[in-house]
């Protein structure tokens, strides 16, 4: 038995999606791919009276974290800290969501099994309208293609095989519940398109490159990030917006190369994980 227990969860950056949406949160969610960062969120649980949740030292309300404290029966403390943006396209709920479950486990030994932790978190971000498919790629790491919707008993998830260096600059906050929430038709159209290709041609390059495309069919790439991404092609780099954020993330040196003052960091390795 421990009093709390502390889990890393990596960032995530969605390039592309589609939205698949089912009666059953845990059925729900998108294709697609992205990159997981080795830039993250720690989130400790502890063991409490009152439950409480904090970012950064800030109450924080996470509806996906309640849900899982719900799920798992566990008025709990936990505390999440991340030097990403927040509300910016890397997932912040999704990983909050997943720490929490993966440590209220530990704490206070619900003894189940890291894929129905993952279905849990999964479905809770599902039900906040915060994310559908964060969760199981940050469980996952790398750089993850969803090739079918859902937790771990439904979805089925592939990845291109390498670990770049990746660059992103944040200028804004976008809501995820208002894209996800609305008429996705076309961006779904988009995202199948781009899935095709990169499943046809499973390389970084070909993902910067189906994320672009994607952005610009999709009709969320916005006028100030269309002239960041074009800034990067003129320098010879490959780069897209972060879904759902006012972010524009590179592969490479690619923002560096066409003068922003980006973070950089690498595609995390090994996924979601008890530190």
């Amino acid at each position: 038995m421990t009093d709390e227990a502390t889990v890393f969860v990596p960032g995530h950056v969605t390039g592309f999606f589609t939205v698949h949406r089912d009666d059953d949160p845990t059925a729900s969610g998108s294709q697609g791919g992205g990159v997981t960062l080795a830039d993250g969120v720690s989130v400790t649980v502890e063991r409490a009276d009152d439950r409480r949740v904090e970012l950064n030292g800030q109450p924080a309300s996470v509806d996906a974290v309640e849900t899982v404290l719900d799920t798992l029966d566990a008025e709990a403390a936990v505390v999440a800290e991340t030097d990403l943006p927040i509300g910016s396209g890397f997932g912040i709920s999704g990983a909050m969501a997943l720490g929490a479950a993966l440590a209220t486990n530990s704490v206070y030994e619900r003894e189940l099994s890291r894929n129905e932790l993952v279905t849990i978190a999964h479905g809770a971000d599902v039900r906040a309208g915060t994310g559908l498919g964060d969760v199981v790629a940050q469980a996952a790491g790398g750089m993850p293609i969803r090739l079918e919707p859902g937790g771990p008993h439904h979805n089925e998830i592939d990845a291109v095989p390498c670990r770049p260096r990746v660059e992103y600059v944040t200028f804004g906050e976008l809501d995820t519940g208002e894209v996800i929430g609305g008429d996705t038709d076309l961006l779904s159209k988009a995202g199948t398109e781009a899935l095709s290709r990169l499943v046809s041609e499973p390389t970084p390059e070909q993902f910067a490159y189906a994320s672009r495309r994607f952005a610009r069919e999709s009709g969320l790439l916005t006028d100030h990030l269309r002239e960041v991404i074009q800034d990067v092609s003129e320098a010879g780099g490959e780069a897209s917006m972060a879904m759902l954020g006012e972010t524009v993330f590179a592969l490479g040196s690619g923002l560096s190369d066409a003068g922003y003052d980006p973070e950089a960091c690498r595609v995390d390795a090994a996924g979601a994980r008890l530190v």
